[in-house]
């Protein structure tokens, strides 16, 4: 690895011998110095750590699991080397498309600034950037010069990205231990990733997150969250969690983080949710073993908003022990995470319509019904769309979407009645709308949050997963009747049974929306006959009146640019 580690190994790492050589340095921007370094390893002592070459062959198998359980245990200290190898590993199993020719980031470069020499004079940021939180950590002043270079760069070629408080803290640790060049593939492959969350992109999704948060909380933290509560007196605790993130990338000492991020670049946003209930639990258990005068109750209630911050800055547990704890929290799932937020981002987004937040409410205006050519389009393609059909849908829509135009993906008139041409036109596109005409004349489908590429997707344990997508997933009935059928959970309160969040299935021979004690919609794989039925996860009547229907015309239609 580039960079001066070899000038300064005697100095860091004085009294290793032995395992000298997997422990080396930082890139060349980064003041190292000022790291505090330690020995920590993993929970048998005398276990050899893993080396990058040990993981190499399974991020290619695509083990996740095997490689989320080494990462997880290995806790290689903060200045070793394997990570220039593996953080960029582990992102680029996100990135969408093809690889990044060698030499883009450096033409992109010299797009925006006309030269690849960094500026003298500081670099205007994105507006998505948040000043206060430029988090530079342990780089050093041209360090941070290129820092602020990546993030510029990435708002260069993604101008779709509102409001991103994270990015720059999370590049500045990426340039900790890889180069400029590494450092924005890494960045734009978690920005893109499409199979896990890992840095949200609006105003509402980062509010979602610390809701999402607080809602994980009060069920896994519950005595942490009751003491701040009682704390409060009359503010609302929820101002506590509005800064949730910045407990993991603003408070926590850099080998603490470093490891957490270990973790992050494989699993996503999901291991910064486990880390704040972890800090949450020690933190409740630290202020009532402490006798410590500033861990009082009145010294905590006397600057609440600052407790929890000050506390990580402080944490009085090892990484190894604060990891465990986040790791170790029982019943915890991915699922229930992933339900909370999407119940979670629904709620705002309902909210922010009907009072009246004008970026949102520009969605239901003429601006952002289909252009007068994507109606021109459907009318002369579509054979289940009227356009007053098209408006009906489009007023149903998730508001985001309806920013953009509708595509027409897959018509059993053009191309045929297979499932493997369904696939092969509709499976990477999401979302999507799927509209079947009966030879009844009945026109009923869903709007389908996911890619039906996702059918493919192995769990942990290497199993296909019989069901997949997300509750903002519905399904509608066009005629005889109009009707819309959303997922039961966005009204409930209470956890769903899992029967009630069975979403999208697929194989080679069907194809299955909706479940639970019943299927919406049936389709055999010559996309001719099918079947609907009422279904627990919609809570729909079967959408057509005898349940068992011929297809007349099926339609998929994708959103340009979506």
């Amino acid at each position: 690895m580039p960079g001066g580690g070899g000038a300064i190994q005697t100095d860091m790492l004085s009294g290793i011998e032995e395992e000298s050589d997997i422990y080396e340095g930082f890139s060349p921007h980064v003041d190292f110095g000022s790291i505090p370094i330690s020995n920590e390893s993993s929970p048998a002592k005398k276990q050899q750590l893993k080396t990058f070459n040990d993981i190499k062959g399974l991020i290619q198998q695509g083990k996740k699991r095997e490689v989320k359980l080494i990462i997880r245990e290995n806790a290689w200290p903060v200045n070793a080397t394997i990570r220039s190898q593996l953080w960029p590993a582990l992102c680029s199993q996100h990135q969408q498309g093809k690889n990044m020719l060698d030499g883009f980031y450096w033409d992109m470069v010299n797009q925006a600034f006309g030269t690849t020499e960094l500026p003298e004079k500081p670099i205007m940021l994105p507006p998505f950037v948040d000043s206060t939180h430029c988090l530079p950590y342990h780089l050093t002043k041209k360090g941070r010069a290129v820092a602020d270079r990546v993030v510029s760069v990435l708002g260069f070629a993604s101008p779709e990205i509102s409001y991103s408080p994270t990015l720059y803290p999370i590049t500045a640790i990426l340039l900790h231990f890889m180069s400029e060049e590494e450092c924005y593939h890494c960045v734009t492959s978690l920005v893109a990733a499409k199979d896990k969350v890992f840095i949200t992109q609006t105003k509402m999704l980062y509010e979602c997150t610390w809701k999402t948060v607080m809602q994980i909380a009060k069920k896994y933290a519950k005595n942490s969250v009751l003491y701040l509560q009682r704390l409060s007196q009359n503010q609302k605790a929820e101002r506590i969690f509005m800064d949730w993130c910045w407990w993991i990338l603003g408070g926590l000492p850099f080998p603490h983080l470093v490891r957490v991020m270990d973790c992050y670049f494989h699993e996503g946003i999901k291991v910064f949710y486990r880390v704040a209930l972890a800090i949450l639990i020690l933190f409740h258990k630290h202020v009532q073993s402490s006798t410590e005068s500033e861990w009082s109750a009145d010294s905590i209630k006397n600057d609440i908003d600052n407790a929890i911050p000050k506390f990580c800055k402080q944490i009085p547990v090892s990484p190894l022990k604060l990891m465990r704890t986040a790791f170790n929290i029982r019943a915890l799932s991915s699922s229930y995470i992933t339900r909370i937020f999407i119940k979670t981002e629904m709620l705002l987004k309902s909210k922010s319509v009907c009072s009246g937040n004008k970026q949102l409410v520009r969605s239901r205006s003429t601006d952002n019904l289909p252009t007068s050519q994507s109606q021109i389009n459907i009318q002369m393609m579509s054979h289940t769309l009227t356009i007053r059909e098209l408006f009906t849908l489009w007023s149903w829509l998730p508001v985001r979407i309806t920013m953009y135009q509708p595509v027409l993906l897959y018509t059993t008139e053009e191309h045929g009645c297979s499932l493997t041409t369904f696939y092969i036109r509709v499976e990477q596109h999401e979302p999507t709308l799927l509209m079947i005409k009966t030879c009844n004349n009945e026109v009923f489908g869903a709007y389908l949050s996911t890619r039906w590429y996702e059918r493919n997707l192995k769990d942990d344990k290497g199993h296909r997963q019989a069901y997949f997508g997300t509750g903002e997933s519905f399904l509608f009935s066009l005629y005889p009747e109009r009707a819309r059928y959303q997922w039961v959970g966005i009204d409930s309160d209470k956890n769903v049974d899992h029967s009630c969040e069975l979403f999208m299935a697929a194989d080679n021979k069907m194809l299955t929306i909706g479940g639970g004690d019943g299927q919406a919609i049936w389709m055999d794989e010559n996309i001719r006959f099918g079947k609907t039925d009422r279904c627990k996860t919609f809570n729909n009547p079967p959408l057509c009146e005898s349940g068992d229907f011929e297809i007349r015309v099926l339609e998929v239609y994708g959103f340009s640019g979506a």
